[in-house]
């Protein structure tokens, strides 16, 4: 009797891990490397992955209400590509950039990046504009 329920944990046990496992793999986490705006005169490379591994999604993604308002992100939602809705005049005069996707990088992104410069001296490196704009080979 002893070995029937040890046997049946331990099944139990193997199978809600296996569970646990598939489930985790089915998230679709995106691309690992990201390119903002690929055509333009300074390309900003994005390592999503590496972002992944060290903030919650919903420091960057977040949704729009039915009247354009920003909103949390909420676990699970579908993300859209930044682009989607950082269109037109989205942030215009408030934040440094000729188009909406720059703005939202620069408001966003390069703050945050400033942020961690400022709470850890050996950051310091990622505030420079190379950090996103790396220098096209010759």
């Amino acid at each position: 009797m002893k070995k029937v329920l040890i046997y049946s944990v331990a099944l139990a046990f193997l199978c809600s891990t296996g569970l646990v496992t598939m489930a985790t793999a089915a998230v679709d986490k995106g691309p690992a490397e990201i390119t903002l705006n690929p055509d333009g005169k300074k390309p900003a490379l994005f390592p999503h992955a590496k972002h992944q591994e060290k903030i919650k999604c919903g420091e960057c993604h977040h949704g729009k209400d039915a009247a354009g308002k920003k909103v949390a992100y909420v676990e699970g939602q579908k993300n859209e590509k930044c682009v989607t809705c950082h269109t037109g005049d989205m942030l215009k005069g408030k934040v440094k950039g000729k188009t909406a996707i720059q703005r939202a990088g620069h408001g966003n992104c390069l703050a945050c990046h400033k942020d961690m410069a400022k709470k850890d001296a050996k950051l310091k490196k990622i505030k420079k504009c190379t950090t996103c704009h790396p220098k096209k080979k010759k």
